[in-house]
């Protein structure tokens, strides 16, 4: 055993004097792996964030929501079939609220799309949803200041206002949003509530953060006529483990209400978390397999040129590997010497590599979602020495083989 561990430290030596020896050359090798390791942990952290930020976003919406609408979420049924469905109307919420037993809170939901301004600052193409005060029940959210709108505002059709935080930092880059009054479109509001952070920028226009919450008859009043757009029903189970008995009596009571016969489709449709989750699980998969592609390509690309550089050296010692055979050098010495330069060469390559994948991914954190987890440093590190050893794996063998009295005459 202590011979074993003396031929390491004595193979480990030697390949840190033929680095340093040529450190030019050296430094192009590590190049190779500092890319591969760059887009791997790069990679791996912005995949992280992705899911984060969608299990983030998602999950303010509620899992154990149920959306009835006049258009399917994500369907395959032809859009014009869903086009000619009737508008779900307030008429229909009213007798659908009064006949269901089972949800926790039931709201009305219209949407439009505005542009708030406050002074000279604007944010354009603005989701507005209009509710009452019952819909916050729906939600998750969480308050970073003021509240949601109350039932009198609600009822009264109060032009006040709840703002998700993408809307504040952009109208109010200091902060003080509460109690100001913005502009939706033509008409001013007052701020009573600011969301906490809660949504994912990859929710497009799922997202509160980049919402405008505000009584439903404000919508109706100021933006659209109530019979000309159709509305969602939110419908919040009493607990996760109800939701599909929810469901049920949900479509039993829509049907009523929407007086079809018992062999009349469904004009209406009973949307759920689930299916945004599916939908953008398949999004998450598609940038998984393409970024393992990529970092794949760059650590297969870095594998074949540190290969190269290493039967370049093999090369150019081949006298000094017959000389150490000739003096009774083994040949796993020799093996474990040129695995010992090429792991190392990897490892401070994809040292750096991390080091610079992480500045880089605090640097796009701005911007995009990332998350450097724990597992990445030992995944980076892993990857590291794998690479090393496979790809200085045939340079070492080759070495290793040679005759001690060819090597020697070797010119």
């Amino acid at each position: 055993m202590s011979s074993i561990f003396l031929e390491l430290r004595e193979g480990l030596a030697i390949a840190w004097r033929a680095i340093k020896t040529n450190k030019i050359r050296a430094t192009l090798t590590m190049l190779g792996i500092f890319i591969g390791v760059t887009a791997v942990v790069l990679m791996s952290t912005a995949i992280k964030g992705i899911d984060n930020s969608l299990q983030q976003g998602v999950s303010s919406l509620g899992s154990d929501v149920l959306y009835i609408d006049k258009w399917a979420w994500f369907s395959n049924e032809e859009w014009w079939r869903m086009r000619n469905r009737r508008n779900i109307e307030m008429e229909d919420y009213i007798k659908f609220k009064d006949l269901a037993k089972l949800p926790l809170a039931v709201a009305p939901v219209s949407n439009s799309v505005q542009t708030i301004k406050y002074g000279d600052r604007k944010v354009e193409t603005v989701f507005l949803s209009g509710s009452n005060a019952d819909y916050v029940k729906t939600t998750n959210f969480d308050f970073a200041a003021g509240r949601f709108y109350s039932e009198i505002e609600s009822d009264g059709s109060r032009n006040v206002a709840v703002i998700g935080s993408e809307i504040s930092s952009k109208l109010f880059p200091r902060g003080d949003a509460l109690d100001k009054t913005i502009k939706i479109g033509p008409v001013n509001y007052k701020v009573v509530g600011v969301l906490a952070e809660q949504g994912s920028t990859l929710l497009g226009a799922f997202n509160p953060d980049n919402q405008v919450f505000v009584p439903l008859g404000t919508v109706f009043k100021n933006f659209a006529s109530r019979h000309m757009r159709s509305i969602t029903i939110n419908v919040r189970a009493a607990s996760p483990e109800m939701l599909e008995a929810t469901k049920d009596e949900a479509e039993g009571i829509m049907r009523k209400v929407r007086g079809l016969a018992h062999n009349e489709p469904n004009d209406f449709s009973i949307n759920q978390q689930k299916g945004l989750t599916s939908f953008l699980d398949s999004i998450t998969i598609v940038i998984k397999i393409a970024g393992l592609f990529i970092t794949g390509l760059s650590l297969f690309v870095g594998a074949v040129g540190i290969m190269n550089i290493m039967f370049v050296s093999v090369k150019e010692r081949t006298r000094e590997i017959g000389l150490r055979k000739a003096i009774g050098a083994k040949r796993r010495t020799i093996l474990a010497q040129f695995l010992l330069e090429s792991s190392v060469i990897c490892l401070i390559g994809g040292l750096i590599g991390l080091i610079a994948a992480i500045l880089l991914s605090l640097m796009l954190n701005q911007f995009f979602p990332t998350s450097v987890q724990y597992d990445v440093v030992i995944l980076a590190i892993v990857i590291s020495l794998l690479t090393g050893i496979i790809s200085g794996l045939a340079p070492a063998y080759t070495a290793a083989k040679l005759d001690p009295v060819d090597a020697l005459r070797y010119e």
